[in-house]
């Protein structure tokens, strides 16, 4: 995986990742009480998919690309409209050139008393992510590592909303620092949704991911999952993961009418797969 998220941008996992986050953000919205989006690895909020690095990935072809002009079966297509909204926000003329990251996804689904705090590490990206939300009173951008959000910005003063956690799994440790960290941000913010990305390369690192996760005392993890191709050797992403915690009650069933047609669109020859499992019901 590459830290700068432009060469992955738009790709099969950042469809899914956004697809899910906007469902749960439509849930917070069935209150009127404001809620608080933490984005603990936000990147610069836009890219521009006919960009340097874009192009040279092509990635964004297989997934957004995929998605954006296909009609997927009625109930999937209602469920994945906010979602697709918020992209063609940023498309105007109905081309597809630019794609929203997680944060802009966001602050397009919010309403006016919601906030978003976007954390960014990497300082030419924290700085773009800076400029593209200038002006805006109801989002923060901090040049913070995210996994220090974790215990530092929990819990949140509106005592509602998502942490959408996207590490770049780049360093070795990172799916057990996840784990700790969780626990530790469950213990300050018991009552928040948490949604976390993994990428699916290894498929024993995703089962001692999973295995750990299961032996916290976390009393609500839905496991969502899609594959687009079948392994390989040497190890390539093959599928997308989200973990969500406390999830709303009607995600389950809202994704077992997305997912499957999304696997159906973004896999290879009709190779996607979908996989949707409780790891703790308490």
């Amino acid at each position: 995986m590459n830290y700068r998220h432009a060469f992955h941008a738009g790709n099969f996992a950042d469809v899914v990742k956004h697809l899910i986050l906007s469902r749960i953000i439509h849930y917070l919205k069935r209150k009127d009480a404001a809620f608080r989006v933490l984005d603990t690895h936000a990147g610069v909020g836009l890219y521009d998919l006919q960009g340097e690095q874009s192009e040279r990935s092509g990635e964004w072809l297989h997934g957004i690309g995929r998605l954006f002009d296909t009609a997927l079966p009625p109930a999937a297509q209602a469920l994945a409209q906010p979602y697709l909204d918020a992209v063609r926000a940023q498309n105007p003329d109905g081309v597809l050139r630019f794609y929203p990251g997680s944060p802009l996804i966001a602050r397009t689904l919010m309403r006016q008393q919601d906030r978003l705090f976007a954390l960014e590490l990497h300082p030419q990206d924290a700085a773009a992510l800076r400029e593209n939300f200038a002006g805006d009173i109801q989002v923060r951008v901090t040049e913070l590592d995210g996994w220090a959000a974790l215990g530092t910005h929990l819990p949140p003063r509106e005592k509602r909303g998502v942490v959408l956690i996207d590490p770049p799994f780049e360093l070795k440790g990172d799916f057990s620092r996840l784990v700790a960290g969780l626990e530790k941000a469950v213990t300050r913010f018991p009552g928040g949704i948490y949604a976390l990305w993994y990428p699916i390369k290894d498929s024993a690192e995703v089962d001692s991911f999973v295995r750990d996760l299961k032996s916290t005392r976390i009393g609500k993890i839905l496991r969502a999952e899609v594959t687009v191709r079948p392994p390989s050797t040497p190890a390539r992403l093959y599928g997308t993961g989200m973990i969500v915690i406390n999830p709303p009650f009607t995600l389950e069933d809202e994704l077992k009418i997305l997912l499957p047609p999304l696997a159906d669109l973004l896999g290879d020859a009709g190779r996607g797969r979908v996989l949707l499992e409780w790891l703790a019901k308490g």
